[in-house]
């Protein structure tokens, strides 16, 4: 065989490897963007790793909540209940203050990256939420996180409170029903590599 052709053959080969690769990508980040915008996560960090600290986080956890808990009432969408939250962030910073016990509060709303986490009866893969930060002082400990909207913190069936903010293929992708198990991981693995390049 021509020694030309065989190269153009492992480079044509590379090529479509490439291709597979480039467009599986595109596919996860498309889901995974998908998942992201019908929710909105809740991330709070702890000063330290002391453990009072981190009780005055679960606190501070306890606070934010029992203040959105009627504020997000009724909202029916993401967008909707980022609104609220944007509008709501002085308050919120109150709520956060009142069982802070004098430590400083930052409370900022923006996108944020997650790894994959697992809830009662269901997964988010890695990638870039949106996300009400609450900071206590430098944050340096341990957080805590959960999905504000729709309220899966609260709900006592997390499974179900995501379903009527989500496409059913989207639902069947992080509950990882028969036949999307292959889909979440590659969607998890896409989110994993994008976290992992950047700086």
């Amino acid at each position: 065989m021509d020694k030309s052709r065989h190269l153009y053959i492992w480079e044509l080969a590379a090529l479509i490897s490439l291709c597979v690769c480039l467009l599986t990508g595109l596919w996860a980040q498309g889901r995974q963007s998908r998942v992201a915008d019908s929710l909105v996560r809740l991330h709070v960090l702890a000063v330290s790793d002391e453990p009072y600290e981190q009780a005055v986080k679960l606190r501070v956890r306890d606070a934010v909540l029992q203040y959105l808990a009627p504020k997000l009432s009724g909202v029916e969408s993401a967008d909707r209940a980022e609104a609220v939250l944007s509008d709501s962030l002085d308050e919120i910073r109150s709520a956060a203050e009142t069982a802070a016990e004098g430590r400083e509060v930052h409370v900022t709303l923006g996108d944020e990256r997650y790894p994959t986490r697992e809830y009662e009866g269901f997964a988010l893969p890695a990638g870039r939420y949106r996300s009400l930060r609450v900071v206590l002082g430098e944050g340096k400990g341990h957080n805590w996180w959960c999905v504000v909207f729709p309220p899966v913190c609260l709900a006592a069936a997390q499974r179900e409170a995501v379903r009527p903010v989500m496409r059913p293929e989207d639902y069947a992708l992080i509950t990882q029903e028969e036949g999307w198990q292959l889909k979440f991981r590659i969607v998890e693995l896409w989110g994993e590599l994008l976290e992992s390049l950047e700086f």
